[in-house]
């Protein structure tokens, strides 16, 4: 059975690359059993329901092309995972975010926002933490999230010390996540 995909929880983009992957199939069967059973009434493809046919494939590729950004996008991994809950403490973290720019897409394995403090941590070489970090500062301006301190880590064990102390600033202060903030960074990500 196939769990259902909470945006930002581990194991969210496999969820939902199954997910995506499902439907794409069953809409792609749905035009193609259309365009067989005209052929076979008709025994010609010039007939309406090939026109019907034909019009089911566009909700059919446009979900075609979902699935090929959920195959693209990685999550954390299990070790990762694993490092990351024993260091999170009370801090809640966001799994699995994937965030596309023109130039460039970003996945980030882990996030936590603490007050006007957020960070994350990515597990993908080819993810710029510099470019992502200024896609992701226009992005939460834009949503009206000003004076927000972004750092993206692809040092795990940097990333863990940068955790342990913001649970310490969220202990003193008594800071905690900025809603804003994530709600903003989840209507952005995939």
């Amino acid at each position: 059975m196939i769990e259902k995909a909470v945006k930002g929880q581990f194991g969210y983009l496999a969820a939902k690359r199954k997910l995506v992957l499902i439907r794409t199939i069953i809409f792609f069967a749905v035009p193609l059993s259309l365009l067989a059973a005209g052929i076979i009434s008709t025994g010609s493809r010039r007939n309406l329901l090939t026109i019907v046919a034909v019009l089911g494939c566009l909700p059919a590729c446009k979900s075609l092309v979902s699935l090929i950004l959920y195959v693209r996008a990685r999550g954390c991994g299990d070790e990762a995972h694993g490092i990351l809950q024993a260091s999170g403490g009370s801090l809640e973290g966001m799994y699995d975010m994937y965030f596309t720019s023109y130039r460039q897409n970003f996945a980030i394995s882990h996030m936590v926002s603490a007050g006007k403090n957020l960070c994350g941590f990515t597990e993908d070489p080819k993810c710029g933490a510099k470019a992502c970090e200024e896609h992701l500062t226009a992005m939460l301006r834009q949503g009206g999230c000003k004076e927000i301190t972004l750092k993206i880590f692809t040092d795990l064990d940097k990333y863990c010390e940068r955790l342990r102390q913001l649970n310490r600033l969220c202990e003193e202060s008594g800071a905690g996540p900025d809603d804003g903030v994530i709600a903003v960074l989840y209507d952005i990500s995939l």
